[in-house]
């Protein structure tokens, strides 16, 4: 995806001719890129999305702290690490040791953030029974029967086939491709820091707070509360397999509330209908969605979900959406207004370069 910004190709910061606003401080990296800014200069360039993610790694560690569960003390550590690398970055790209906008430092930048979301997923298998020991699936599935008046699960067990199953699995194990499609041409490809910002913003929202929410609603799923309930077993083919390995190996196991598989598909739905005047979302809006729609039903379909983490992963994708946008827009205006280095810089690869030239 070579687009470019909505109101222009940006400049590096060095070679902004406007004038700040009389009064408004400039950092004086911001001129030269290469002078390391003052340790209370730097934090002053941190962007929004900096602030998300250092305040997500921070609330795990204060949850681990008052925890109950297990392991408690190995979480910390980990987490920790996860928070220092994060600050180090921080340190290097917005306090001026790398030049703001070269390769080096968008590409670090990019894989920081990245790198500290996957990191706490992939811990959440032990940081979730640390903080929360316990299991409300009991509730969960009363306030189903008690607000809806049925469970999905429950429901469509009776259309459960060797071939209902795998075309669901197939659906549910797209969800990975889904996120890669879209996460790594905008994140490592794309120029327009319009639509990135929009973007990644969003996207940090959605799953670091999907991940404090699975402290607070900690349960296992139907295919374990009401196991022994249903008349069918799901049974499938080479995708089925492929689900039930991936789960078993990199889920968090208690990590139902609100349901991720929900929430990314239909933000990155809402997303594409969004910008669908622009390539190539006019185009794949209509098949995300489509998409989308399989993979909700799928995580009810193969017992994964209750109704109300549907609702609830519904709910966060049209909110993260509308205030995504809305932080973003709001970031990259208040620091054109003051002078500031961009929240954003599009990645400069040297093919780019070249072809310029």
């Amino acid at each position: 995806m070579a687009m470019t910004d909505a109101g222009g190709p940006h400049r590096a910061p060095e070679r902004m001719t406007h004038a700040p606003p009389s009064g408004a401080a400039v950092p004086s990296a911001l001129h030269t890129g290469h002078e390391p800014l003052s340790a209370l200069g730097w934090v002053r360039n941190w962007a929004s999305q900096d602030w998300i993610a250092v305040a997500y790694l921070t609330l795990l560690l204060a949850a681990l702290a008052v925890g109950k569960g297990p392991h408690r003390g190995a979480c910390m550590e980990r987490v920790s690490l996860d928070l220092g690398v994060l600050i180090c970055v921080l340190a290097v790209v917005r306090g001026g040791v790398l030049p703001w906008g070269s390769l080096g430092s968008s590409l670090l930048y990019r894989c920081a953030l990245i790198g500290a979301l996957l990191a706490s997923f992939f811990q959440l298998r032990e940081i979730l029974p640390a903080v929360s020991p316990w299991w409300v699936d009991d509730r969960i599935y009363a306030f189903d029967l008690r607000v809806f008046g049925f469970e999905p699960s429950v429901l469509l067990d009776r259309w459960v086939t060797a071939s209902t199953t795998e075309w669901f699995a197939f659906f549910y194990f797209l969800y990975f491709l889904i996120l890669s499609v879209h996460v790594l041409p905008l994140v490592f490809w794309n120029r327009d820091t319009v639509l990135l910002g929009r973007f990644a913003t969003g996207i940090l929202l959605l799953f670091m707070s999907a991940h404090l929410l699975y402290m607070l609603v900690p349960g296992y799923g139907p295919y374990w509360y009401l196991r022994g309930t249903f008349a069918h077993e799901l049974t499938g083919g080479t995708f089925w397999r492929l689900v039930r390995e991936t789960v078993d190996a990199g889920g968090a196991q208690k990590d139902i509330f609100p349901s991720l598989h929900t929430a990314a598909p239909t933000f990155m739905a809402i997303f594409s209908f969004r910008h669908r005047d622009r390539v190539p979302f006019r185009y794949t809006w209509p098949v995300m969605a489509f998409v989308a729609t399989q993979i909700i039903i799928a995580t009810m379909f193969l017992r994964w979900h209750y109704l109300v983490d549907i609702v609830a992963g519904l709910t966060l994708a049209i909110t993260v959406q509308l205030l995504g946008q809305y932080v973003a827009d709001w970031e990259r205006e208040k620091r054109t207004r003051l002078g500031q280095q961009p929240a954003w810089m599009p990645l400069d690869y040297p093919w780019n370069r070249s072809h310029r030239d």
